[in-house]
């Protein structure tokens, strides 16, 4: 049987509590009548990400490809229907699903990742690029994007009453009116839902496919917000600021083949969320601290240059 990763462990139990720890408990045994069911042995280490491990594994009759059991959670529910969907276009391969046990036969790429790329240009192109590849017909059953719109808009105001002071309205304004304007009129096209480097690997049958995704309908400029949100840290470095937001705007919309307002006003609302967000939970890289304190400041003045086009 496999060797959970005791960082998973502890970040499973943490998180999940009680459900999570006896999650746990099953999981070695879950894999191994996963692996008999789709006649598969371990064939390296085991990896993991924030709510799910992944395996190596050799099926005996088609070669190499990768084992994904997830924490059973809503969140999780659709990653299987939009693997099917791309069907390799973009992303990794289904082979196998068992949509009880939240697992999945997957395509097996390498470990390396489009963040370990220097080049800021070559990162957003190649993701723009795998985005305009993803955004097919989105398949019935997704959740639609904007179903959400006016939950989000709600959202939005009540966080700003909450930490009022710490964003001009005009800021939160514009987010808001992003969700009347842009989240009512939205295509019904596929969208990743949690676009960034980390979730773009390299591989054999294409340079670069796309893993993890959350499986909505909806507008692929959504995605160029999700991309810049996660390129805080780089962007914190840079020189002029504006100069590096308009240039990550120019390139992913121009690779995205996307309306490059659209995306901006996407990556607004992202920002503001952001913002909100940190200040409750803090941020995965910045749990506390000055830290935390320094990356909120930045996700506010970063949604506040984002307000006016640029």
């Amino acid at each position: 049987m496999i060797e959970v990763p005791e960082a998973f462990v502890r970040g499973t139990v943490d998180r999940e509590g009680e459900p999570g720890a006896a999650w746990i408990d099953e999981l070695p045994a879950t894999v191994a009548q996963l692996m008999e069911r789709w006649e598969c042995v371990p064939d390296g280490d085991v990896t993991h990400g924030g709510v799910g491990v992944v395996v190596p594994v050799r099926r005996r009759s088609e070669g190499t490809a990768v084992l994904k059991v997830s924490f059973p959670h809503p969140g999780n529910i659709h990653e299987p229907d939009t693997f099917a969907a791309w069907d390799g276009r973009g992303a990794v391969l289904l082979h196998e699903r068992h949509d009880d046990r939240f697992a999945m036969l997957l395509e097996r790429v390498r470990m390396s990742t489009l963040a370990e790329v220097e080049d800021s240009d070559e990162v957003i192109t190649v993701a723009g690029r795998i985005n305009r590849r993803l955004a097919v017909p989105a398949p019935r059953g997704l959740p639609r994007l904007r179903e959400q719109a006016d939950i989000w808009a709600d959202q939005l105001r009540r966080e700003a009453a909450e930490f009022a002071g710490t964003m001009s309205r005009r800021v939160v304004d514009s987010a808001v009116s992003t969700m009347h304007e842009l989240g009512h009129d939205q295509p019904d096209l596929l969208v990743h839902g949690d676009l960034h480097a980390r979730n773009i690997l390299r591989a054999d049958r294409e340079p670069w496919l796309a893993v993890d995704p959350k499986g909505y309908a909806g507008d692929p400029a959504y995605d160029g917000g999700t991309l810049l949100k996660s390129r805080a840290l780089k962007l914190l470095e840079a020189d002029d600021l504006p100069r590096a937001v308009h240039r990550v705007l120019d390139v992913f919309a121009e690779a995205a083949e996307i309306d490059r307002e659209r995306v901006r006003r996407w990556a607004q609302f992202h920002a503001v969320r952001a913002a909100h967000w940190g200040r409750r939970h803090g941020f995965r890289v910045a749990r506390g601290g000055s830290r935390l304190e320094r990356l909120t400041a930045f996700m506010d003045h970063l949604a506040e240059l984002l307000t006016e086009p640029l």
